[in-house]
C-alpha cells in the first residue's frame, strides 16, 4: 500500500477559498441593476437575547457588517436580560418583552429567532406574518405539527426561513462535501458517524433548559440536528426511515446526589460536575442578576430529578437513495469530537476530528481517503479562524453580505431545517415506540432520491 501526504488533493481546493465557500441566500433581495436598493440597509430585530444571541448574531455583526445592517429592536421575556443585552452591546434600538409591539412598532425586515427551541415556530411564523424574513437558530422547531405550520406559513406569506446550519461552513465539511461529489470514493453506500460530547460541553445541556424533553426536543432534536443535516447535504438524498434507542443512565436521577443548582449546593466539594458560574461574568450579567424574572438557573444540577432527555442515543437511517447510515450520539465523553466514515464503491473516506483536548497542537484537520485496492491519501485542510471549525464567518458572510454564489449548497432554507428535524423527531419517536418511523408520514415534505436545495435569487 503507499502512504500520500498532501496539503490539498490533486484537484483544486475551491472550498478553502472565501467567495467560493460562502455561498448564501440573500434574504434582503436587492436587484443588482438598482443602486439605491442595493443602499438600503436590513433591519434586524432579535427575539431572544440569551448567550447565543449575544455571542453570535449581535455585536461581531453590528461592527462587520455596519454598512449593511441596522439593528431596530430587542425583544426577550425577561426584562433584565434584555437590557443587559443592550448595554453590553452598545445598541441604540429600543428594547421589548412583547413581540408582536416590537414588530409594529419596529417593521424590520429580518427577525433572527434565539428562543427557547419548543417556541421558535411561533416566533418564525408571526414574524413571517408580519412582513420579516428569518433568520433561525437550529433546531427550526422541535415536532412535526410545529414544522408543518412552518412550511405552511412560508408558502402563504412569501417571505423566507434561513436555518443557521453553521457546520455545513466550516472547512473540512465543506472539502468532503468536494470529494463525495467529485467521485473519489465512488457511490458512497453507506456512512458510520459518531458524535462524542465531553463531560464540560455535554454536562452543560443537563444543566440548561435543554435537559427538559418539552423545551428542547430531546439531544435527538437539538444537538444532533446539526449532525443530521450534514448527512442530509453529505449524501445529497432525503432520509426516508429511522430506526432509534435511546436512555437516560448517567444523568438526572443517576446521579450519586443532587440539588436544584450548584452555587447552594452542599455536595459541590465532592461533585466532579460543580460548575462555579460566579467566574463567569457573562453568565453572572447575563443570567444570574435576572433569575429574579424567570427564576431560571443557568448553574442548574446536572443530576435533577426533572430531567427527561436521553444521555446515549443510537440510531439507524435509510435514505432515498439506498445510503444506509449508522449513528450514534454520547454526552459525558472524556473528550469531544466525532468520527465518521464514508463507504464508497471504489473507497472510503475516514475522519476524527477531536474538538477538546487535541492530541497534538495542530492548525489543520486531516481526511484520509482510502481507495480500494491499494492507495491512500491523507488531505490536510487548514483549520477556520472563527467558530463552529471555522464556519461562523462564512455563514455571515453568506447571509449579510448579500452573496449568491453557492457552488456547494451551504445554504439552508426550511426544506433543509425541517429534514433535519425530522430525522430527529423520527428518531425520539421510535425510541419511544420501538418502532420504525416513516420521514413521509410526519409532514407534508416527501423524500426525493436526489435532494432539493436552495434556490438562489
Amino acid at each position: 500500500m503507499t502512504h500520500k501526504k498532501s496539503i490539498l488533493s490533486r484537484r483544486s481546493f475551491i472550498a478553502t477559498t472565501g467567495a467560493a465557500m460562502a455561498g448564501g441566500l440573500m434574504l434582503n433581495p436587492l436587484s443588482v441593476t438598482s443602486r439605491p436598493a442595493l443602499l438600503k440597509k436590513m433591519r434586524i430585530a432579535i427575539v431572544g437575547t440569551g448567550d447565543r444571541a449575544l455571542g453570535m448574531w449581535s455585536k461581531d455583526v453590528a461592527e462587520t457588517y455596519g454598512d449593511k445592517v441596522e439593528f431596530v429592536g430587542l425583544c426577550d421575556i425577561n426584562p433584565g436580560r434584555v437590557a443587559f443585552f443592550k448595554s453590553a452591546t452598545g445598541f441604540t434600538c429600543p428594547t421589548y418583552t412583547d413581540f408582536e409591539k416590537m414588530m409594529k412598532e419596529t417593521k424590520p425586515d429580518t427577525l433572527i429567532v434565539t428562543t427557547v427551541d419548543a417556541t421558535h415556530s411561533e416566533f418564525i411564523i408571526k414574524g413571517m406574518e408580519m412582513g420579516a424574513n428569518i433568520i433561525t437558530e437550529k433546531p427550526m422547531t422541535t415536532d412535526e405539527e410545529k414544522c408543518e405550520a412552518i412550511i405552511q406559513a412560508e408558502k402563504r406569506t412569501g417571505k423566507k426561513v434561513t436555518v443557521t446550519f453553521n457546520y455545513r461552513y466550516s472547512p473540512h465539511r465543506a472539502r468532503v462535501y468536494e470529494l463525495l461529489r467529485a467521485g473519489e470514493i465512488g457511490e458512497v453506500t453507506s456512512v458510520d458517524f459518531h458524535w462524542y460530547l465531553d463531560t464540560r460541553h455535554g454536562a452543560d445541556y443537563f444543566r440548561r433548559w435543554h435537559r427538559l424533553k418539552e423545551k428542547g426536543g430531546t439531544l435527538w432534536v437539538h444537538k444532533a440536528t446539526h449532525h443530521f443535516d450534514l448527512l442530509n447535504w453529505w449524501i445529497e438524498s432525503d432520509p426516508v426511515e429511522v430506526y432509534a434507542t435511546g436512555m437516560l443512565e448517567f444523568y438526572g436521577k443517576h446521579g450519586p446526589f443532587r440539588h436544584t443548582h450548584c452555587r447552594p449546593c452542599p455536595h459541590k466539594d465532592k461533585c466532579k460536575f460543580y460548575y462555579d458560574i460566579t467566574r463567569n461574568k457573562r453568565h453572572m450579567d447575563l443570567y444570574v442578576a435576572n433569575e429574579k424574572y424567570d427564576n431560571y438557573h443557568r448553574d442548574g444540577c446536572v443530576f435533577r430529578e426533572d430531567v427527561n432527555i436521553y444521555d446515549k442515543m443510537a440510531a439507524t437511517i435509510k435514505y432515498a437513495n439506498g445510503v444506509h447510515v449508522s449513528y450514534s450520539l454520547t454526552t459525558y465523553s472524556p473528550y469531544e469530537g466525532y468520527r465518521i466514515a464514508f463507504n464508497g464503491t471504489k473507497g472510503r473516506i475516514d475522519m476524527w476530528i477531536e474538538e477538546s483536548n487535541p492530541v497534538e497542537e495542530r492548525n489543520y484537520d486531516e481526511i484520509m481517503i482510502t481507495r480500494n485496492f491499494g492507495t491512500r491519501e491523507f488531505i490536510r485542510v487548514p483549520h477556520g479562524t472563527s467558530g463552529h471549525g471555522g464556519g461562523d464567518r462564512i455563514l455571515k458572510d453568506s447571509i449579510f453580505k448579500g452573496i449568491t454564489e453557492d457552488p456547494l449548497n451551504q445554504a439552508a432554507g426550511v426544506r433543509d431545517g425541517a429534514l433535519s428535524i425530522l430525522v430527529g423527531i423520527a428518531a425520539r419517536k421510535s425510541c419511544e415506540t420501538g418502532q420504525p418511523i416513516k420521514i413521509a408520514d410526519l409532514t407534508s415534505i416527501k423524500p426525493e432520491v436526489k435532494r432539493q436545495f436552495v434556490a438562489r435569487g
